[in-house]
């Protein structure tokens, strides 16, 4: 995905919570306001909602149509799924914020893995801590930058997925996510908890 249309992707994403959010009616203005895009990209992510039939712009009110009603249903159960989630060790505002982050690069079954992780009472381990190639589900990444936390997180590195610690290198190791390979510093694995 180039990077043009993974952020076209949240932006969509985006417009149809927040009409969802809002009974699923609002105008034209008060969308391009809140997605904090410029005008002309804010523009192009609704049209390319209008040709998926996913919304209608009728004289500026940009309403969700019944398609749009149901994926945004599935947006709004995401985010709220993450957002309960955080907020179990985060102050309100924070996990706002960071479901604003990892909402839109998580799948369902992401989601599932994370109501099963809310189930257990054990605590995570720190990834560090984790036995070589013994698989792990993470379920939490404590970073207080929120940049370095989405940097993890659009590395495919969330709550949720499952991962393994194949070896370790010198101020760090390597892990398997996904079928992807990364090397990570000790200092940011041990801010990323995991279930062994």
């Amino acid at each position: 995905m180039t990077k043009e249309s993974g952020i076209l992707k949240i932006v969509k994403e985006d417009i149809l919570r927040i009409l969802r959010e809002r009974k699923g009616e609002l105008s034209l203005e008060s969308i391009k306001a809140e997605v904090k895009v410029s005008p002309p990209f804010a523009s192009k992510a609704i049209k390319a909602l209008e040709e998926k039939n996913l919304i209608q712009v009728v004289e500026k009110i940009v309403r969700l149509t019944k398609n749009g009603q149901d994926e945004a249903k599935d947006i709004v159960k995401k985010h709220l799924s993450l957002e309960n989630y955080f907020k179990k060790t985060r102050s309100e505002r924070e996990a706002h914020k960071m479901t604003d982050i990892l909402e839109h690069y998580v799948s369902m079954e992401v989601i599932n893995n994370i109501k099963k992780i809310s189930t257990f009472k054990k605590e995570g381990i720190p990834l560090t801590k984790l036995e070589l190639n013994k698989k792990g589900i993470i379920t939490d990444i404590i970073f207080s930058d929120y940049g370095l936390f989405e940097r993890i997180v659009s590395m495919g590195i969330f709550l949720g997925e499952k991962i393994i610690v194949m070896y370790e290198i010198p101020d760090g190791i390597v892990v398997n996510v996904g079928g992807k390979k990364f090397a990570l510093g000790k200092d940011i694995a041990k801010e990323i908890e995991v279930l062994g």
